[in-house]
């Protein structure tokens, strides 16, 4: 259980996010089970930008995304206790549901664009 990557795109392979770092990022997130899209920070036409490592999102995002180097593209495979759980969230994402997220890191510490909003703990 837990997190798992598979790369879509390498990034640099140098420059990787470390606890407390403002990340900028894109997502795309569906349900493993059906392919269901629940959230998408390319659809809001912004990336989201949030600090990795402190709980700011789920468990599989803070452990899965420190993984990956500046500009890499890939697809995050997160377990249910490492995504929402349970108790699931906003009424979009079912108890127990694995998740899947396209992910692109575009930034560390303002190194990239961005703009707010998105996927946060619920």
């Amino acid at each position: 259980m837990g997190v798992t990557k598979d790369i879509i795109a390498e990034g640099d392979g140098k420059t990787f996010p470390k606890q407390g770092d403002s990340l900028t990022m894109h997502y795309v997130g569906t349900l493993k089970s059906d392919g269901t899209k629940f959230d998408s920070s390319r659809d809001k036409g912004r990336p989201f930008q949030f600090v990795i490592g402190i709980g700011q999102v789920i468990k599989g995002w803070d452990e899965g995304v420190m993984k990956m180097s500046l500009g890499e593209k890939a697809t995050l495979h997160i377990t249910s206790d490492y995504g929402y759980g349970e108790r699931g969230a906003g009424g979009v994402i079912p108890p127990n549901a694995d998740l899947d997220f396209e992910v692109e890191l575009l930034g560390i510490n303002d190194s990239g664009g961005g703009g707010g909003g998105g996927c946060i703990v619920l």
